[in-house]
């Protein structure tokens, strides 16, 4: 067939540092179906407070489809390049974008936080369980810190608010629970 199918998915740019906004305004005048979700924070300076509009996703812009024009997209001031997996411009899932869209067209409070996912080692940064670390999972909606006690082979969940954890190298926490299980032992050995 001669008609070529037009992508119309969605794809990240990753952009110089605190520019997203005058690339997504240059891509738009170019023509382009442009997404840059914003959230507003306060900022405070020495003689005024003020609400600041800033990008949720800090360094990345979503163009919807324009890979047949990559070179329009790719030479526009402050754009590094695509957000790439295996070497080609990899699509952002739809659903993604909607729900994101979604919250910030409804103007529900919504801020960047750390990505962490279920199966991550997490250490809790505030409130009644504060440093205590664990992997963090999903139960119908609600995010529960997984203790365990690995010599037992036992583990217990507790239910935690998933913005008061923060995601730890996971090769720290294994050297300090080495750390901490052969001092045990020498403790047991001395005995």
């Amino acid at each position: 067939m001669g008609c070529r199918e037009v992508d119309s998915g969605w794809y990240a740019l990753y952009t110089r540092h605190h520019h997203e906004k005058v690339i997504a305004k240059a891509l738009m005048a170019k023509g382009f179906a442009v997404f840059l979700p914003l959230y507003s924070t306060l900022r405070n300076w020495k003689d005024r407070t003020k609400v600041v509009s800033l990008p949720l996703f800090s360094c990345y812009v979503f163009v919807k489809g324009g890979l047949e024009r990559q070179l329009d997209i790719l030479t526009t001031s402050g754009i590094h390049g695509f957000v790439c997996f295996a070497g080609s411009p990899a699509r952002i899932s739809q659903s993604e974008i909607d729900g994101i869209r979604q919250v910030v067209e409804r103007s529900i409070k919504i801020e960047p936080h750390p990505f962490i996912k279920s199966g991550d080692r997490v250490r809790v940064k505030a409130g009644p369980l504060e440093g205590i670390e664990g992997i963090l999972v999903r139960k119908k909606n609600f995010s529960r810190l997984v203790l365990t006690v690995e010599l037992l082979g036992k583990s217990a969940a507790v239910e935690v608010d998933v913005s008061l954890v923060e995601r730890i190298n996971t090769l720290d926490s294994a050297y300090s629970s080495v750390a901490s299980g052969s001092g045990y032992l020498a403790a047991t050995h001395a005995s």
